[in-house]
Order: structure tokens, then C-alpha cells, then sequence
């Protein structure tokens, strides 16, 4: 069966009648309160530690060598070696890394 489609003040005074009688005919929509701010369940990140080396690298960026920092002069003769013998440039680069602690 078709439903009568009521205007807002007729729905009105139909709720307005059903309330002093009573009952009430339909629900009326809830109001939503507001929510607090949800708490962070997110763990603090473990402080990252990094040191630092010289790596040695051929043109396709692949890493053929890795030196101490304080070792710059061996890391570049190193790559001077590498591009005398295969005829392709090789850099040395800074590099860090992660640490690991125990």
C-alpha cells in the first residue's frame, strides 16, 4: 500500500498529539554527543642510532666497498683502483647505518 507522504507540519502535529497522549508514534532521531579524543595506543619509537662509513660505488650505484669514516684516503684509493681496472668511473660516497644496540 502506497504511504501518504505528510509535510512537516502535518508530521508535527502528529507528533505533538501522540505526546499528549502518551505515546509516541515514531522515533525520534537520537542526538549524537560528542566523542572524546581517542587515546594514542601508538608505542613511543625506539630512538634510532647511526654511524657513519665511506662506501665504495660503481656507476649502477651498487656498493662494492664500505670503509670507516676515518678511513677516507684507503676508500678513495680503493675506487681509483676499481675504475683503473674496469674502465668504468667508481665514487666513494658517504654511507650511514643503523646500530644495533644489545
Amino acid at each position: 500500500m502506497a504511504r501518504k507522504l505528510l509535510s512537516r507540519k502535518e508530521l508535527r502535529a502528529e507528533a505533538e498529539a501522540a505526546e499528549a497522549a502518551g505515546t509516541k508514534t515514531k522515533k525520534a532521531p537520537k542526538t549524537a554527543k560528542p566523542r572524546a579524543p581517542r587515546k594514542s595506543r601508538k608505542a613511543a619509537p625506539a630512538e634510532v642510532r647511526l654511524k657513519a662509513f665511506w662506501g665504495v660505488f660503481n656507476q649502477s650505484l651498487k656498493r662494492l666497498a664500505l670503509y670507516e669514516y676515518s678511513q677516507r684516503k684507503q676508500a678513495d684509493k680503493k675506487a681509483a683502483e676499481l675504475t683503473e681496472k674496469h674502465n668504468s668511473p667508481h665514487f666513494v660516497q658517504p654511507v650511514k647505518e643503523v646500530i644495533e644496540e644489545k
